[in-house]
């Protein structure tokens, strides 16, 4: 670890902290439609498009309606994309030819897009063409980011108003999410990436001929090995820029290379880096601020930020320390060895962003649902790659994704706030509306729909042939690489110890199914207990009120956070990368 590294860390945090009240405040006036200085050029549009519609932007909806407005809009979107990819052969913009994608796949990727997951299990630069990538992947990355969004917001209101069974116009919020927020943001941060390197055109892929050329070792089909001289380099090309922004700014992580952002043609420079690294936040730590805002206590939006502050700083802290230490079995062997190791763990990380940058793009991407990555988490070493891994198992509140992260944490709020209420013998109160027992049971149903699904679909898997064929590292590693596949997916991240081969009909249907689980059926106890709160009074504050808005209230927020991921998680970490961790200091691997 250097002071250099430190320094960048906490001048990445200091920056997301300046940029949390203004984006906050502009979140607000959005969704209050208040006026914003966008109002001129937006505004006619909106009513156009509600003219064209049918949409009655002055009718609102209760949390049942609203919820399946949701998921019918989710559903159409997601057969839309299906009916792309099963088809791309005959449509525009496919100057490789490529074909029509296979149907188990198409069925994981369009169940991964319409979940704001974005799990790839293909190369996407010789699976997708620019058709698909554009009207397909990047329409979700917009669409799927924006009803995280309007969740989130929802469940603010259903905070914020009383004695009411209406939570807004599913439409309207959807609307102007779009319109306001991620439309005008993509637009500039586009721009800005481009200036930086990031390419856009729709050319054919280039050929090149290679100045060094290469003898490799390849299988045949028949099993046998034999060499290939390879003369030539194709250089995939495509709409780059504009699929990278919303990528990151709507944390849905799906790249257009395989690379991800350790492409040079997605993530060319040190600046690109960091502005992706910002757009990752940007969103999820702003509607904090709109949390406190909104329901009146801007204390309370600033207590739950620092809450998911100290839990981010925890996470590069333990990653950057374990990747900083490099592998102990390198560092005891000889010279050359050594100076490799020296400066740490750099398997599987650019050279150009070096461990720091790399175990802080890691932690940011795994705190929020994004999945984008600039390192291989695979190679990371077993500590290292526990804490990505952590990460979502908490249920990505740390920040989180967009929407996804505030109304994550909203459960937890709700879980810590019932246990200061046990603590001192009263109803749990939250910002004036009492706590009761339905509330708890919803949100417990939200924490063991997430639980349930990885658990489960990871325990059949490492018993079936299906489920392991796909392991690249028998041992503990491989437990880890099947965890971390289905944490990804009902976390809804999309990262993943590449190391997997889930390109197979039992991975693509199993972390589609996941992912659709970890997205649509935790968020439906959410809006319930967000309708269940908008119906409530108000009730004043007394002597015995636990106060939300300070460092006890944080404190506790974060320790319900921890224990309850440590009792659910902890025996299957205690299997993977901690068993790893302890057989590589005792001289064993895999």
């Amino acid at each position: 670890m250097t002071a250099n590294g430190w320094f960048q860390i906490l001048f990445y945090l200091l920056v997301i902290l300046l940029l949390t009240k203004p984006i906050g405040v502009f979140m607000t006036r959005v969704f209050n439609r208040e006026k914003t200085f966008l109002d001129a050029l937006l505004r006619p549009v909106e009513k156009l498009v509600y003219r064209l519609t049918g949409v009655d932007e002055h009718r609102e909806m209760r949390w049942t309606e609203y919820t399946i407005a949701m998921l019918l809009f989710s559903g159409v979107s997601m057969a839309l994309l299906y009916l792309i990819e099963r088809t791309q052969k005959w449509l525009p913009f496919n100057p490789q030819k490529l074909p029509n994608v296979e149907p188990g796949l198409a069925f994981g990727t369009a169940a991964s897009f319409t979940t704001n997951t974005n799990w790839q299990s293909y190369v996407p630069e010789t699976t997708m063409s620019y058709f698909t990538q554009m009207a397909g992947l990047a329409y979700h990355n917009f669409v799927s980011a924006a009803v995280g969004m309007v969740l989130a917001i929802v469940v603010i209101r259903g905070i914020a108003r009383r004695e009411t069974d209406k939570l807004g116009n599913f439409w309207v919020d959807t609307t102007r999410c779009l319109l306001w927020v991620l439309l005008p943001f993509c637009l500039v941060g586009s721009m800005v990436l481009v200036s930086q390197g990031v390419i856009q055109n729709f050319k054919p892929y280039a050929t090149v001929e290679l100045l060094e050329p290469q003898t490799v070792q390849v299988t045949n089909a028949d099993g046998k090995s034999s060499t290939q001289r390879v003369t030539q380099q194709v250089i995939a090309q495509g709409p780059v820029a504009s699929q990278e922004v919303i990528k990151e700014l709507g944390t849905n992580g799906g790249g257009f290379f395989n690379a991800n952002s350790a492409h040079p043609f997605e993530n060319p420079t040190p600046l690109s880096n960091f502005f992706e690294l910002v757009l990752i936040f940007a969103i999820p730590s702003g509607l904090t601020y709109t949390l406190g805002r909104v329901t009146g206590s801007e204390r309370h939006g600033w207590a739950v930020w620092a809450a998911m502050a100290f839990l981010f700083l925890a996470a590069v802290t333990a990653t950057y320390w374990a990747e900083a230490k490099g592998n102990p079995l390198l560092l005891g062997t000889d010279q050359r060895a050594h100076a490799l190791q020296s400066g740490g763990n750099m398997e599987g990380k650019e050279t150009r962003f070096g461990i720091a940058n790399s175990v802080l793009f890691a932690a940011a991407t795994t705190d929020a649902s994004c999945g984008a990555v600039n390192s291989m988490h695979d190679s990371y070493t077993p500590l290292g790659g526990m804490v990505p891994l952590i990460n979502i198992m908490l249920g990505e509140v740390v920040f989180g994704g967009v929407g996804a992260g505030l109304y994550g944490i909203f459960v937890f709020i709700v879980l810590a706030v019932f246990i200061a209420g046990l603590m001192v013998g009263r109803t749990p109160e939250y910002l004036g509306k009492k706590i009761e027992s339905y509330d708890v049971k919803m949100a417990m149903l939200a924490v063991l729909i997430l639980t349930f699904t990885i658990l489960g679909f990871s325990a059949f898997a490492v018993v079936r042939p299906f489920g392991t064929a796909g392991v690249s590292n028998p041992g503990p590693h491989g437990l880890s690489q099947i965890l971390y596949a289905y944490v990804s997916s009902a976390g809804n991240n999309g990262s993943a110890f590449a190391g997997i081969n889930a390109n197979t009909m039992w991975y693509n249907t199993s972390t589609g199914v996941a992912q659709l689980l970890g997205r649509f059926f935790m968020i439906i106890p959410i809006m319930a207990i967000a309708g269940n709160l908008a119906r409530k009074k108000t009730v004043p504050e007394s002597a015995g009120t636990f106060p939300v808005t300070g460092a006890l209230f944080a404190t506790l927020l974060v320790s319900t956070i921890l224990i309850v991921g440590a009792l659910t998680f902890f025996p299957a970490l205690s299997l993977g990368p901690i068993l790893e961790h302890l057989l590589m200091a005792a001289g064993k691997v895999f």
